[in-house]
């Protein structure tokens, strides 16, 4: 653990731990890079409801579809590298995949969801079979897509992460898995990232809650989360869930994790690591020519805003479902990982965001 001083780190540990004191969250983490500096690494509460373990900045947290701004790091690493384009069709790599009108299926419609496979397949009825990496892999590259590829952006909750797994293990030939540990967390010196936890892992897991859990759809809807995933918490604190390959979706990681990921992808780095130039985040963050400036852009494969904390600050990165985030701010060269385990229908993710921005304005 990385013992931090100043008035940013002392101002958010103490607003974390007010609001898992009152109860208002039960376990909180927040970390911030800021020029290449660990600014902040807080964490409070509880692992789970008010007995479980106390919160520390080792601690994993389930953080849904963060997951996917650390799969899409990797994927723009392969086109920095020359492996592929943004319009390379995906059945020029993955040829299973050239059937029900897929073709023409580019890598920049998987990494826009506009590829047309956003719901699940029916013939996916349970968790022995989404913990199945290849058996996905496989039904997804059967299948015929709901609307023409770049015609329609509707959000791939869960198919974005195979899909952009395999084209990226269809090219480079490592597991995603693999490449996370290659090629981000062994160059950071980071040990709280997985997308799939090795078996006798020593972590300690903080367990989600939903206090008002979504309505369970009817089965047999074709849907991006099916019935029998719902509440998403209760799916995400499952064991195998843990130990899958599901990587839109199960990503297990702390904050600092995350921040010091972000933080690698602004000009220069984080301790001599910067994994991607200036250039490729550019485009990684650009507009489609079908968009227009607004806030929370699905771009290619990370979310762009151009606010935060209610005041103008253009950010890339992904949230996930409940209230975790990791975003970097490349004209700030701020990087900033957060994660919760208490799901509720009132957030306090802008009121955190703007108390840190507050603070490290007042830093200077």
């Amino acid at each position: 653990m990385q013992i931090i001083s100043g008035s940013v780190q002392e101002r958010m540990q103490r607003l974390l731990d007010g609001y898992t004191q009152n109860g208002r969250e039960w376990g909180l983490q927040m970390a911030v890079y800021k020029d290449g500096e660990l600014l902040v690494n807080a964490a409070s509460g509880v692992t789970q409801g008010t007995d479980g373990e106390a919160v520390t900045e080792n601690t994993l947290f389930p953080v849904f579809s963060t997951t996917k701004g650390v799969v899409a790091t990797l994927v723009h690493l392969l086109v920095e590298r020359g492996k592929i384009s943004y319009d390379t069709p995906v059945a020029e790599v993955w040829p299973e995949f050239a059937t029900g009108g897929k073709e023409h299926v580019t890598l920049r419609h998987v990494m826009n969801h506009t590829c047309g496979l956003a719901n699940i397949p029916l013939a996916c009825t349970g968790y022995d079979q989404l913990c199945n990496y290849d058996w996905m892999c496989a039904l997804l590259a059967a299948q015929t897509p709901n609307t023409p590829p770049g015609t329609e952006r509707v959000y791939h909750a869960l198919t974005y992460g195979w899909l952009m797994a395999e084209v990226a293990r269809r090219v480079d030939g490592r597991p995603i898995a693999q490449m996370m540990r290659e090629e981000i967390t062994r160059p950071l010196g980071i040990r709280d990232m997985f997308v799939g936890l090795p078996e006798g892992d020593p972590h300690t897991v903080a367990t989600l809650h939903e206090e008002a859990p979504e309505p369970v759809p009817a089965p047999g809807t074709p849907l991006p989360v099916p019935h029998w995933m719902r509440p998403l918490g209760t799916a995400m604190n499952r064991p195998d869930v843990h130990r899958a390959c599901v990587p839109g979706a199960n990503g297990l990681m702390s904050a600092a994790a995350v921040a010091r990921h972000y933080a690698a992808l602004v000009p220069g780095g984080v301790d001599g690591v910067e994994i991607l130039p200036a250039s490729r985040i550019a485009a990684a963050s650009a507009l489609e020519p079908d968009q227009t400036p607004g806030d929370d852009i699905i771009a290619l494969g990370y979310r762009v805003h151009q606010n935060q904390g209610g005041r103008p600050l253009a950010t890339f990165g992904h949230a996930g479902y409940g209230g975790s985030f990791g975003w970097a701010c490349p004209q700030r060269r701020l990087a900033v990982g957060f994660t919760k385990n208490l799901f509720t229908k009132v957030w306090h993710v802008a009121d955190i965001v703007t108390a840190l921005l507050d603070a490290v304005d007042a830093r200077g």
